[in-house]
C-alpha cells in the first residue's frame, strides 16, 4: 500500500509548485499595476504581456484541477498517465539535444573550412593532428548526441510499450538518431532543422496516437467516476464523500510521505549550497520548519506529520490507560490536524515573513500540546469513572489511571511555567496559561470525585449524600471554566477589533461561544430540574425512628438498610438521596407509579 500512496505523492508537488507560483496571479497584477513605468512602456508592456499572464493563470488552474482529479483515480490507473507523461518529456529532451547539437555543429562549421582542408591535406602526421585537434570537439558532441538519443528511443519504446501493450515500428525509433546522423555531414545545417522538426512531429504522432487509443478508456472512467460519485451524494451527502474519499486515498500518509520528500529535497540543497552549507544544527531544523510551511500543501503536509505525532502520544497514553480504541470517542490525531490547519489559516501562516511564521509555527504546535492533554484528560477521567464505579481493586490499574493524572498535571504545570518564563505578556501566553490552569482544575476536579466514590465504594455504610457533593465539585468546576472562558472571550472581542481581525478568526469566536454557551444552557437546565427535584423531595415528610423500625426493610431502590427516609403519598418509604436520583427521571413512585408528592396532587 505504500506503493500506491507513493504514486499519489508527484500530483501534490505539482499543486505545491503552483501554490509556490500563486497561479501566476503576481505577475498579473505587476502587470495590470506596473510600478516606475511610463504611459507608452504601461501600454506596450500591457499589451504584449497582459494576455501571456492570463494563459498562465488558466493553464495552471487546468493544471491543478487535472492534477486534482488524478488524486482521486486508482493507484494502479496512475501508471499508464506518468508513463505517457514520461514518453511526452522524453520527446521534449530528444528535441532539445537535438537543438543544441545543431547551434553547436553550426558554429564549429563556421570555424572549420573543408575546402581549406583538401587544401592542408598531406601525409605529414603533423597535419592530421592538426585536422583531429579541429574535428575533434565535432566528433565528441556527436558521439555523445547518438548514444543520449539511442537511449531515448530506447525508453521511448519501453514506455510506448507498457503503455498499449504493443510495440511500435523501428522508423519510429531512428526518428531519434536520424538528425544527428544527418548533423555528422558537413554542409547540412540548412535542412537539419527541417529534419528536427518532422523527427519531433511524428514522435508526437506516436503520442497522439496513442492518447486517441486510450481516449474511450478515458472517457468511460470519468463517466463511470461521476455516476458514482453522483449516486453517492444523492444517497449520503457529500461531507460523507469526502469523508470516504479521505479515507480511501489514504491522504495523510501521502502527505506525510511528500513533506518527508520535500524536507529531505530541502536538506540536500542545504549540503549543496554552498554560501548556507556550514549552519548550525539549529539553523538547520529553523530554515527547514520556515521552508516546510510556505505553501498550502507544504502546511498541510506538516500537519499529517504534527498529527502523527500526537496520535502517537494518545495512543501511548491509551496503552497505560489499558482503554480499547472503540471506547475512545475522538480521535487524537485528526483532533490536532483540525485545530492546526484552522490556527494556521487564522494566523495566514503561509503569507507571512520567515521569522513570523516560524514564531507561528511554534505558537501553534505550543497550543496543540493543550488539546493533546485535554485528550488525554478525557480518557483518564472516563477511566477513573469506571475504576470507582465498579469496585475494581486491581492495583495496577488503579495505578496506571492515578500516574497519568500525575503526568498530566506535570505536563501543565511544566508547559505554564515555561511559557510564563520565556514569553511576554501577550493574547496568545494567555490562551496558553488559562488553558494550563484549566487541564490542572479538572484534574484535581477528577481525582476529587474519585476519592469520594472510591471512599464510598469502600464504606459499610450507605452515604447518602455522595451524589450532592460530586455536582457540586463538578459545577464548582464548570462554572471556574465558564468564568475563564468569558475572560478569555472578552480578550478575543478586543484583539480582533483592535489589534488583528479576520474572517477565520471571527468564525472561530463565534463557533466556541456557541459550544460553550450550548452546553452552559445545559448545565442550566440540570440546575433547575435539581432544584425542583430537591424541593419535591424535601417537601415530603421524614419516617420516625418508630415507622422505620415497623417499616423494617430495605430501600427499594439501593436495597440499603434505611436510617432515615422519605414517605411518599403512597406510604413508601426511601432513602431521600435515592428517590432525588430517581426524580431525575420521574416524578411517579418507583412502586406503584403513582404521583409521590403531596403538592402534585
Amino acid at each position: 500500500m505504500s506503493f500506491h500512496n507513493l504514486l499519489r505523492v508527484p500530483l501534490i508537488f505539482i499543486m505545491d509548485e503552483l501554490f509556490k507560483s500563486s497561479f501566476g496571479l503576481p505577475e498579473l497584477a505587476d502587470i495590470m499595476f506596473p510600478v516606475n513605468s511610463t504611459l507608452n512602456q504601461i501600454e506596450i508592456e500591457q499589451s504584449t504581456q497582459y494576455y501571456a499572464a492570463f494563459i498562465k493563470i488558466i493553464v495552471s488552474c487546468l493544471m491543478f484541477c487535472s492534477s486534482l482529479y488524478l488524486l482521486t483515480l486508482p493507484a494502479m490507473c496512475l501508471i499508464p498517465v506518468y508513463l505517457y507523461v514520461v514518453s511526452f518529456y522524453v520527446v521534449l529532451v530528444s528535441y532539445w539535444e537535438n537543438m543544441e547539437t545543431l547551434l553547436f555543429l553550426s558554429g564549429k562549421y563556421k570555424n572549420f573550412k573543408i575546402e581549406t582542408t583538401n587544401e592542408l591535406i598531406t601525409w605529414d602526421l603533423y597535419e592530421y593532428m592538426i585536422i583531429f585537434i579541429q574535428l575533434y570537439p565535432r566528433l565528441y558532441k556527436l558521439f555523445h548526441s547518438i548514444i543520449l538519443q539511442f537511449c531515448l528511443s530506447l525508453a521511448f519504446y519501453i514506455l510506448q510499450f507498457f503503455t498499449t501493450g504493443h510495440s511500435i515500428h523501428k522508423v519510429f525509433r531512428y526518428s531519434f538518431i536520424i538528425p544527428t546522423l544527418i548533423a555528422s555531414i558537413p554542409n547540412t545545417s540548412r535542412i537539419l532543422n527541417t529534419v528536427i522538426i518532422l523527427s519531433t512531429s511524428l514522435q508526437l504522432f506516436i503520442l497522439l496516437r496513442t492518447l486517441w487509443l486510450n481516449i474511450f478508456n478515458i472517457t468511460n472512467l470519468i463517466r463511470s467516476g461521476y455516476n458514482r460519485t453522483q449516486e453517492f451524494l444523492n444517497d449520503h451527502g457529500i461531507l460523507t464523500l469526502i469523508e470516504g474519499e479521505w479515507y480511501r486515498l489514504k491522504i495523510p500518509s501521502v502527505l506525510q510521505m511528500f513533506w518527508a520528500i520535500r524536507v529531505l529535497i530541502q536538506i540536500i540543497y542545504l549540503s549543496t549550497n554552498t554560501e548556507i552549507k556550514n549552519l548550525t544544527v539549529f539553523e538547520t531544523v529553523k530554515y527547514l520548519l520556515i521552508k516546510g510551511c510556505n505553501t498550502c500543501t507544504a502546511v498541510l503536509g506538516m500537519t499529517s506529520f504534527i498529527s502523527y505525532f500526537y496520535d502517537r502520544i494518545g495512543a501511548f497514553f491509551q496503552w497505560i490507560l489499558l482503554i480499547d480504541e472503540a471506547d475512545v470517542l475522538h480521535d487524537c490525531g485528526v483532533l490536532t490536524a483540525l485545530f492546526f490547519i484552522l490556527q494556521a489559516m487564522q494566523s495566514g501562516l503561509t503569507g507571512l515573513d520567515p521569522e513570523n511564521r516560524l514564531i507561528k509555527v511554534y505558537q501553534h504546535v505550543y497550543q496543540n500540546s493543550v488539546i493533546l492533554q485535554d485528550y488525554i484528560y478525557n480518557m483518564v477521567d472516563q477511566s477513573l469513572i469506571q475504576l470507582s464505579g465498579s469496585h475494581n481493586r486491581s492495583l495496577n490499574r488503579h495505578s496506571r489511571a492515578l500516574l497519568v493524572c500525575g503526568c498530566l498535571i506535570v505536563m501543565a504545570v511544566s508547559s505554564l511555567n515555561f511559557a510564563l518564563s520565556h514569553h511576554s505578556v501577550s493574547h496568545w501566553l494567555l490562551i496558553v496559561s488559562v488553558s494550563n490552569i484549566l487541564s490542572i482544575i479538572k484534574v484535581l476536579e477528577s481525582l476529587t470525585v474519585y476519592s469520594l466514590l472510591l471512599i464510598d465504594s469502600n464504606s459499610s455504610t450507605y452515604w447518602e449524600n455522595i451524589d450532592d457533593y460530586v455536582y457540586y465539585i463538578k459545577s464548582f468546576g464548570s462554572i471556574l471554566e465558564f468564568c475563564l472562558f468569558i475572560f478569555v472571550s472578552l480578550n478575543d472581542v478586543y484583539n480582533w477589533v483592535f489589534v488583528s481581525g479576520g474572517i477565520i478568526r471571527a468564525f472561530m469566536f463565534c463557533a466556541q461561544t456557541y459550544s460553550k454557551l450550548c452546553l452552559a444552557m445545559v448545565e442550566w437546565e440540570i440546575f433547575i430540574k435539581r432544584r425542583m427535584a430537591v424541593q419535591k423531595i424535601e417537601s415530603l415528610p421524614d419516617a420516625t425512628s418508630v415507622q422505620l423500625s415497623e417499616f423494617d426493610d430495605v430501600c427499594a431502590i439501593c436495597y440499603q438498610q434505611m436510617r432515615s427516609a422519605k414517605i411518599t403519598n403512597c406510604n413508601h418509604y426511601f432513602h431521600s438521596g435515592c428517590l432525588l436520583k430517581w426524580s431525575y427521571l420521574q416524578d411517579v413512585c418507583p412502586l406503584c407509579h403513582s404521583i409521590y408528592n403531596k403538592a402534585e396532587m
